[in-house]
C-alpha cells in the first residue's frame, strides 16, 4: 500500500518565494557612477557640476575611502526641475 506524501509546511513558503523575489526594491542612495549613467553624463561631470547645479551629494566616510552618494528621489526631482517649458 503506497503511502501518501503530505506537503511540508515549508513547501507552501517555497512555492510563494519566487513571486516575492520578482519585486525588486529601488535603491534609496545612488553612487556617482549610477547618477552619471542615469543622467547620461560622465562621472567627472557629476563630481564637478552637480553641486553647482543644485544636485546635493552626501559624503559617507572619510579621506580616500569616502563615497559620495545621492538620494534617488532628489536626483529624479532635480531632473524634473530641468524641464524646459
Amino acid at each position: 500500500m503506497p503511502t501518501e506524501i503530505q506537503p511540508h509546511a515549508d513547501d507552501t513558503y517555497n512555492a510563494l518565494a519566487p513571486s516575492r523575489r520578482r519585486h525588486s526594491v529601488e535603491p534609496l542612495l545612488l553612487n556617482t557612477s549610477e547618477v552619471a549613467t542615469m543622467l547620461s553624463m560622465s562621472t567627472s561631470w557629476v563630481y564637478r557640476e552637480a553641486s553647482k547645479l543644485g544636485l546635493i551629494g552626501y559624503k559617507l566616510g572619510r579621506g580616500r575611502n569616502a563615497k559620495v552618494l545621492y538620494k534617488r528621489a532628489e536626483v529624479i526631482k532635480w531632473v524634473e526641475q530641468q524641464k524646459i517649458h
